[in-house]
């Protein structure tokens, strides 16, 4: 059984610390092995120039990857990040972000997935990732 998208903003708001529940991220969808959620345009998480910060983006996929292995496996279980790898292919200035991950590999004690980062409305994507957890429990 796969969370719904309101089980998985429960995930957002009883497990991540206040400044990445400040990110403003809302889950759009939620299914078998996969999350989409949305990081909304704010100037406080723009850099010089007026892109979105590549901090933002990577923390937001960091946290998209934990609602969708929540979702792949029916709940939220502890987990951790081992790796992460970012590739960002354009800048992001004054459009929402929609982040949708799938989950490759989910195993009793590792999960693997790929994220996609895509400015709302547009094709191509702005930055590409790839994560590996440890599951903890």
């Amino acid at each position: 059984m796969t969370l719904t998208p309101a089980d998985a903003e429960k995930v957002l708001k009883d497990n991540f610390a206040p400044w990445v529940l400040a990110l403003g991220l809302t889950v759009e969808e939620t299914g078998d092995r996969h999350a989409v959620l949305r990081l909304p345009w704010s100037g406080e998480l723009a850099r010089d120039g007026g892109g979105l910060s590549g901090q933002a983006l990577m923390a937001a996929a960091d946290t998209a990857t934990v609602v969708a292995i929540s979702a792949a496996r029916g709940a939220y279980g502890p987990m951790t990040t081992v790796q992460q790898s970012t590739s960002f292919q354009r800048p992001v200035a004054g459009s929402d972000v929609l982040i949708e991950v799938r989950v490759t590999k989910l195993g009793k004690r590792m999960a693997f997935a790929d994220i996609t980062m895509t400015p709302e409305g547009a094709q191509d994507p702005a930055a590409t990732a790839s994560t590996v957890y440890a599951l903890l429990g």
